[in-house]
Order: structure tokens, then sequence, then C-alpha cells
């Protein structure tokens, strides 16, 4: 039955119109485009904005403490995404899902582009974590509906997809980061609620279209008995952990550094019990459990991965600010603008990648082997990085030509795992879990942020090169394992390739 209503939704997509790939794939390019222009955007700034001091338009933070709030930010914007797909395989379905989710991201901008406090902050925090938890997930599980299981388009399409959520990250922290330097940051938030609401106007306006069925079902609807139980329980969880903060709070014995600590839990405890979860349902047949033991290990892989590409908004922006010489040939950079670097050297080499991945045919090297090659650029990254100090001490300004080189050599790592594990997660996901599967893949991402958390404390420029030299070298660690775990992973995934 699942692979009859599969067929009708990609026959109901048109299927040329868009470099070769189905026509819903404008739809969603420029949807996520937006999104990312807004989320990015907003991003490359807020870090500042928490530790600049209020005289320079900042919240006055101290700086660890704004780095760990960001890791967790990040953390809670993808272990959102476990909500979003529960939501959209039982309740919405991924369409009305993506446009909730956009409502929620805008409101969010809007209210960090209102001077006020840290409560203002935490609000806006909370309506983008939610918006985002709604949107992210199920766009790309949308893109899955656009192809049959054996389509040899698919990972080329999630390339392109992959090469949109860019162009948006690219371009906003030169135009937020631009505004924020010669209006303040308030503007540039607003500018990022401005980039939101265009992307839920093009994809209002071109679903109906482009998208076919494509995002229109609920795959596994809740039965009343189900949905008047989920009310029940959700309920009491609010009333609970209402009262609960109520009481702790105001006692101290709930801080900024608990939350933390929690989030860090949270983000290794969520997909394990999801694992748990998907393997043992009754829903999920014998191939699909299979699939499930093949995912584990290139979970584990994309949390390492992620784990160094997220400090590029973290440590790595802390780094652009603190410790490198912004006067370049002439010019006073913005170390906002670096956070451009990843996604223009995503744009630059997405379709180098979509190309290769298509040209080598049957000699395209397998879903673990791609994700080995991740990591270990992600490791050789943070040990190019660790090399100013080594040559020049903590104490000098350094040329910012290193850390554009970091940023290349992560991106090579990006686009050999992320593009290609959205993809594979669409193929190795168990039909009754499709939305939640990809909420697991950004729990990969959550996870990882939630380590960073707790490992950003750890940073400071007397111990750098101690700090990037183990987290770069157990990168590497893990890469070589993945590599001879290669074949073992492919046989689990029964077909896949």
């Amino acid at each position: 039955m699942e692979r009859i209503d599969k067929q009708k939704i990609v026959d109901s997509v048109p299927q040329k119109g868009f470099f070769g790939q189905p026509k819903g794939l404008f739809t969603l390019f420029f949807t996520e485009f937006w999104e990312r222009f807004s989320y990015y955007g907003m991003r490359a700034i807020l870090v500042f904005y928490m530790y600049y001091e209020v005289s320079d338009g900042g919240l006055g933070l101290d700086q660890n403490v704004a780095l760990s709030i960001m890791s967790v930010y990040g953390a809670l914007v993808y272990m959102s995404g476990v909500i979003g797909g529960w939501l959209a395989d039982r309740v919405f379905g991924t369409s009305r899902s993506v446009f909730f989710g956009g409502v929620f991201i805008m409101l969010g901008h809007i209210v960090l582009s209102i001077p006020g406090s840290l409560t203002f902050l935490f609000i806006s925090m909370a309506l983008i974590v939610i918006g985002t938890g709604l949107l992210k997930p199920n766009v790309s599980s949308i893109v899955g509906d656009l192809y049959n299981e054996t389509d040899r388009r698919r990972d080329a399409g999630f390339s392109i997809f992959y090469m949109g959520i860019n162009l948006g990250a690219f371009i906003s922290p030169l135009i937020v980061g631009g505004v924020q330097k010669s209006y303040g940051f308030h503007w540039g938030f607003a500018l990022a609620a401005v980039g939101m609401f265009i992307g839920l106007v093009v994809f209002m306006v071109t679903k109906k279209k482009n998208l076919g069925l494509a995002g229109s079902y609920v795959p596994n609807p809740l039965t009343p008995s189900e949905k008047k139980n989920a009310i029940k329980y959700t309920t009491i969880a609010v009333v609970l952990i209402g009262g609960l903060l109520a009481v702790l709070i105001p006692q101290g014995l709930f801080t900024i550094n608990t939350f933390i600590g929690l989030v860090g839990v949270f983000g290794i405890a969520i997909p394990t019990i999801y694992f748990i979860v998907m393997y043992r349902s009754p829903k999920t047949t014998e191939v699909e459990r299979s699939r499930i033991i093949a995912y584990i290990p290139l979970f584990i892989a994309s949390v390492m991965f992620w784990a160094i590409q997220e400090q590029g908004a973290t440590i790595l922006a802390s780094y652009a600010d603190k410790r490198t010489d912004l006067e370049f040939l002439g010019f006073t950079l913005s170390p906002a603008w670096f956070q451009s670097l990843n996604p223009l050297f995503i744009i630059m080499l997405a379709p180098v990648f979509a190309w290769l991945w298509v040209r080598l045919g049957d000699r395209e090297p397998s879903i673990p082997t791609k994700f080995a090659f991740g990591i270990l650029f992600a490791g050789l990254s943070f040990l190019v990085i660790l090399l100013p100090a080594y040559f020049g001490g903590p104490d000098t300004l350094v040329n910012p030509l290193w850390l554009v080189l970091s940023y290349f050599i992560v991106v090579l790592g990006e686009l050999s795992l992320s593009p290609v594990g959205l993809s594979a997660t669409t193929k190795l996901a168990p039909a009754a879990f499709s939305a939640q599967t990809m909420s697991l893949w950004f729990l990969s991402n959550a996870a990882a942020q939630g380590i960073n958390a707790q490992l950003v404390r750890f940073y400071s420029p007397e111990n750098e090169m101690l700090y990037f030299g183990i987290i770069g070298g157990a990168a590497i660690v893990l890469s070589m394992i993945l590599f001879a775990l290669a074949p073992v992973i492919k046989k689990y995934m029964r077909g896949i390739h």
C-alpha cells in the first residue's frame, strides 16, 4: 500500500522543469533559501549581540556564557524537529507544518527586532525554536516525496536543494551584518523577519502548481483515542514542568548552567530513545530494522561532524572577532562576514559534487564511505586552525586567510556528508516514521551542539592548540573506523546505494 501511495504522490508532481529535476524542487529550493536567509542572518550577529557591551548595543553577557547559550540555542532548534516531525507524521502533514513553522520563525525575528532585554531574547529564541522544528525537517521530507526510491536524480536533487539553503546563508550575513554595523542590531534582526515573510509567500503561491500531492498527506494519522491521550499527556507535562520551574528558579536551583547541562543530556537521550522506538515498533518491517541498524553509525559520524562544523558560529566566530587581524588589503572586515565563507564555498562546490555523483555512476562511493570522508575533512579543518598559534603564539592577531582555509576544508566534508545524509535518511527511513526519521537526522546536529555547549567553556587563546588538536584528532580516528566498517554498514542497508 505504501508503494502505491508513494507512486501516486510522485506521479502528481511535474517531473521536469528545474535543472532537470521535478518542478516541485523550485518551490522547496526558494522556501528554504529565504528561511535560511532569516536564520543565518540572525545567527551571524546574535553571539555578538549577547556579549557586546550595552553601550555598543549588546546585552553585555559574559563571553563564555554567550557561547554556551548559542550552542544550546542551536541544539534546541534541531531538537524541536522531533516534535515537528511527529506533528507532520501524525497531525498536520509536512506541507502545513512548513507553513506554520515559517509563521513562528517570522514572529521570533520580529520580537528580537524590538529593543528590549534578556527576556525578549529568550522569547524570540523560543518562537524560532518551535518554528524551525516545524519547518526544517519537513521541507526536506517533501523533497524526498518528489522521487521514487530508484530515481538516481535523488542525490543530485538534494545537492541542488542544499545549494538553495546555502545561497540564503551566504547572502544574509553580508547584508544583515552590514545593516547591523550601520544601524544597529535590531534593524538587522528586522531584516531577518522580512526574509522569512518572503519565504512564506513563495511557498504558498507556488506549492499547488509545483508540489502536487507531495506533503499534503498525513502518513500515520492519530486515532481519536491517541489524539485524546496526546492532548491529555501534553497538558499534564506542561503543567508539571511549569510548576517545577516556578519553584526551582526563585530558589536558585535551576540556573542557566543547569539548563545547559540538561540540554546536553537530552541531546544524547532523545535520539537513543527514538532508535529504540522505531526499531521495536510493529509498524517497522524486518528490512526497515536492518536499515535502522545501518543508520546508527552514520548518525554517530554526523554528530562528530556537526560538533566541529557548528563551532563556526561560536568558537570560530569569537576567533574572527578577537584573534583575527580584521585590517586586510586596505579593508576593515566585519567578523560577521566570516559566517558567509561556509555557504560561499558550498555554492561554489555543490554543483561540482552533484555532477560528480552522477558522473561516477556505478563507481560512486557508498554512503558510509562518503560519511567517512566528511568527518576526515572536518578533523583536518581543526588541525589547520591550530597552526597559527603554533607559529605565532596565542597573543598575535592571525591572518584571516587561516580562517578561510579552515572553512574551505570543512565544506569539503560537509558536501560529502550533509546532502548525502538528507538523501540517505529518506531512503533508510521506516515508512511509518518518514518525517520523524528526518527529525532524527537533525537530532545529530542537536546532540553535537549540546556537547559543544560544554566544550566551548574549555576554549581560550592560551589552550587553543590543545582544544583544536584533541577534537580534530578524534574526528580523524573516527573517520578511519568508518572507512573500515563501510562494507558491513552497506550490507545492512539492504539494497540502498
